[in-house]
């Protein structure tokens, strides 16, 4: 029988919480048990395993950070909107670390489908459109952006920009004035000859 308040909700919550102290990797169904002080087998009914528990996981971090760029969008356009959605996934990032890092879990093709991300593709073509960009060149885009935001994050993150001047902050909104001026002239293809 379940235990009375444990759901599968505020458990996946509570791994979040725990994914944000201690980091996503150490979350895992027996860690989860001793934060509520049950047997891990209490837990079974609601989580399959610790695999099911971070995918959970990564569905409510997806969530949480298509929820934020939507309401951080609205009524923008241009380096507006890119510059709203880029401080989404920073400041995310920056409060929430394990999830973010739940964020980037791969995630199976069915529970991919019914999460979040495609909304994240979505609100990135929708910022897209106002550069004028179409297929292939889009797709190109989305796949530059997710690369820049989510490699500095990381290695922001990590430490990495930490020993040097200038402050981090001036170098992100350096980069955000270049993508936007990528984004604004955005190369012809190259042909290989």
């Amino acid at each position: 029988m379940a235990r009375a308040g444990l759901t599968t909700e505020r458990l996946t919550r509570a791994g979040a919480e725990l994914a944000d102290e201690v980091g996503f990797d150490q979350v895992t169904v027996s860690a989860l048990a001793r934060r509520f002080d049950v047997k891990v087998a209490s837990l079974y009914s609601h989580v399959k395993n610790s695999q099911d528990l971070k995918t959970r996981i990564a569905l409510l971090a997806l969530e949480e950070l298509a929820d934020r760029g939507a309401a951080a969008l609205a009524g923008r356009a241009g380096k507006d909107a890119l510059a709203a959605l880029a401080n989404v996934y920073r400041d995310y990032a920056r409060e929430h670390p394990g999830r973010y890092a739940a964020a980037q879990l791969r995630l199976d093709p069915e529970a991919a489908a019914a999460g979040a991300g495609g909304r994240h593709a979505r609100m990135t073509r929708a910022i897209l459109r106002g550069y004028d960009l179409t297929e292939p060149d889009q797709t190109h885009a989305v796949r530059l952006l997710g690369s820049v935001f989510h490699g500095y994050v990381s290695l922001e993150m990590g430490g990495g920009f930490s020993h040097s001047a200038p402050d981090s902050q001036e170098s992100w909104s350096r980069i955000l004035d270049a993508l936007d001026a990528l984004l604004r002239n955005w190369p012809a293809p190259l042909h290989n000859p």
